[in-house]
């Protein structure tokens, strides 16, 4: 494994997640507005430019949503959810993408809301078809019918890979979850058949033995390692991902365990849990003592036991994450709980921060996109099967209030490359006048 020879946080970037706010941007030729006044020009300027930088040149102080290409031997790290399942605007469930310099990429968990930082990086969601879950919690699958079932108006063309454990029995294992959130969706499924482009709207399934070491992905020279967590009860497991001699070990939720000692030994990056100090769980979040002992104990791992950890596997960078921020001083509390025990590269993660890594370089930094996203994604242009169109009942069709002549001025009105293509793959009874 290749030490870092360079390690580089950028100021700015760090100040930012500091706040606990993401910086955000609307894309428009009309002036652009903060709460604080207008962005200087040269700023606004700056981010309408979004020219690619590769092998992390430039060293811009923030990672603007989809303007950069990764170099050949580089890897790019967003926390898209940091936090559990209490949910806020600012902190969203656990998420994290790694992208990869071949142009590959992984989601590791896909929890609550994290969809709404999915959208903020503005690429098309073909890009966000390989899915790996730590367990079945809800702050870890939560936003899964989401990536699932927005993705065709999200520019998601192809169906959706996931990784996930099994359980103790076959109805807790990931097989079962999927099947059952396939039947909760089954309605939405249906009323889009015939009408949208469906090859998206489909989960294929890899259940792994939670219980194993084990590799469970290896292409294009990729390799994906799971092995068990310890996490209320059994099925949880932790991952390691390596490409290019470089290594980034996710745990998931878990207590300390040998397992990830051994799996996640000489990795560039690792991402552990972290709870809430137990005084802050006691005193800021109303937790009885002892509910918090045993959440922090059993469950999770508590900051004083995440430095043993650290300090045991000396990765090039260390971060926390999965507590409850709340924009004052709760990721403070927690870095200061955590660094008197360790004296290496640490921070606590806050949502839609970046890293960047190669084997020489190592930049932290924070996503500027916007609020919106009305961005055209490309999308391959796929007509709906007119022959699985599920038409209403009868006597509903007929409570329709008849509006033909609008419905062809709307038409004629369309430009006639349009025009043209509906006309061609349009059932005729739905058009104004068959």
């Amino acid at each position: 494994m290749i030490r870092t020879k360079q390690f580089f946080v950028v100021l700015t970037g760090f100040a930012l997640s500091i706040c606990g706010h993401s910086a955000t941007a609307h894309e428009t030729n009309v002036q652009m507005l903060n709460p604080y006044g207008p962005v200087p020009a040269e700023e606004a300027a700056m981010l309408d430019a979004r020219e690619p930088i590769t092998e992390l040149g430039g060293q811009r102080s923030n990672y603007l949503a989809g303007s950069e290409v990764l170099g050949e031997n580089e890897i790019r790290i967003i926390a898209l959810g940091s936090g559990m399942p209490r949910v806020q605007r600012a902190q969203v469930s656990a998420c994290w993408l790694i992208e990869l310099g071949n142009g590959d990429s992984f989601i590791f968990d896909i929890g609550s809301r994290c969809t709404i930082n999915i959208s903020l990086l503005e690429v098309p969601w073909d890009t966000f078809t390989k899915v790996f879950l730590s367990h079945l919690h809800a702050d870890h699958i939560g936003d899964l019918p989401s990536l699932l079932a927005d993705g065709w108006d999200m520019g998601r063309s192809i169906p959706i890979e996931l990784w996930g454990p099994s359980g103790a029995s076959p109805e807790l294992g990931t097989n079962a979850m999927v099947e059952h959130l396939m039947g909760m969706y089954r309605w939405d499924y249906a009323s889009k058949l015939g009408r949208g482009a469906m090859s998206s709207y489909t989960i294929k399934v890899h259940e792994f033995d939670y219980s194993k070491e084990q590799t469970i992905y290896e292409r294009n020279g990729v390799k994906i390692n799971s092995f068990p967590a310890v996490h209320t009860i059994d099925g949880a497991v932790s991952y390691s991902l390596e490409w290019k001699g470089m290594k980034v070990s996710y745990s998931g939720d878990t207590v300390p365990t040998e397992w990830f000692l051994k799996n996640a030994k000489d990795s560039d990056i690792i991402i552990h849990e972290c709870s809430d100090p137990i005084e802050v769980l006691i005193e800021d979040r109303g937790f009885p003592p002892e509910a918090a002992w045993m959440i922090t104990s059993t469950a999770h791992t508590q900051p004083r036991l995440v430095a043993e950890i650290f300090k045991k596997l000396n990765p090039r960078m260390a971060i926390c994450y999965h507590y409850v921020a709340n924009g004052i001083d709760r990721s403070e509390k927690l870095y200061a709980a955590v660094r008197p025990h360790l004296p290496g590269p640490f921070m606590v993660a806050k949502d839609l921060m970046v890293w960047n890594i190669t084997p020489d370089n190592l930049v932290v930094r924070t996503v500027v996109g916007s609020e919106y996203n009305s961005k055209n994604l490309p999308r391959r242009q796929e007509s709906p099967d007119k022959s699985k169109l599920i038409e209403p009942s009868d006597w509903l069709d007929a409570g329709r209030w008849e509006l033909t002549e609008i419905y062809q001025e709307v038409l004629d009105g369309l430009k006639p490359e349009y025009r043209e293509r509906i006309l061609q793959h349009v059932p005729k009874e739905h058009l104004p006048n068959p």
